[in-house]
């Protein structure tokens, strides 16, 4: 007969009781994301707004078309990005100031091979509002704003990732596999 040891089965237990509770919350999760995602999808349909002076803290309005009025640039950096055509180079994002209270507006001007500060000094934008690290949000312009620009890759729902089944997946097969080893290390212990 096989004595089971009473702590080490209360913590192999405790750990795939809460492995298994993790691949559930990771399934949850990918429900959540999958309607975000068809969220996403629908606010390119939406009529156009006005670029948010201040954005929002919940509900941001990404992949939404939007408008905005650029009364001056007041900084440039580059990122690296792509162009519409998947070509990889230069983002050129303006920071603007619109007049008005809050961060101002940010727009990808366009894209480049070359990570110098296109010529333009501002004017009216349109395009898709997507995440900013440093700001939030920004617009990523629906054409290029400057020569030699030419236009960046549009932000589109589905190059957001969904890989919380696969989380899932990894959580169940953990606890599995420690119920497993628990278990052979049950039937190879020395017997007293």
């Amino acid at each position: 007969m096989i004595r089971i040891p009473i702590l080490p089965a209360i913590i192999v237990s405790a750990a795939c009781a809460t492995m298994i509770a993790l691949g559930f919350w990771q399934l949850r999760r990918a429900d959540w994301k999958e309607g975000l995602i068809v969220q996403y999808a629908a606010a390119r349909s939406l009529p156009p707004m006005a670029y948010p002076a201040v954005p929002p803290m919940h509900d941001l309005p990404l992949f939404r078309r939007a408008i905005g009025l650029c009364l001056q640039v007041t900084e440039w950096r580059s990122v690296s990005g792509r162009n519409i055509n998947g070509e990889p180079g230069w983002v050129h994002i303006a920071r603007c100031r619109t007049g008005t209270e809050g961060p101002g507006l940010v727009v990808d001007a366009g894209w480049s091979r070359s990570p110098s500060n296109p010529v333009w000094k501002g004017g009216p934008v349109s395009g898709i509002i997507t995440t900013d690290p440093q700001f939030v949000i920004r617009l990523v312009s629906d054409k290029p704003l400057a020569a030699p620009l030419q236009q960046s890759a549009p932000p589109s729902p589905s190059e957001i990732p969904n890989n919380h089944l696969a989380y899932a997946i990894q959580w169940f097969l953990f606890a599995l596999i420690a119920a497993i080893i628990f278990l052979l290390a049950l039937r190879w212990r020395p017997q007293s």
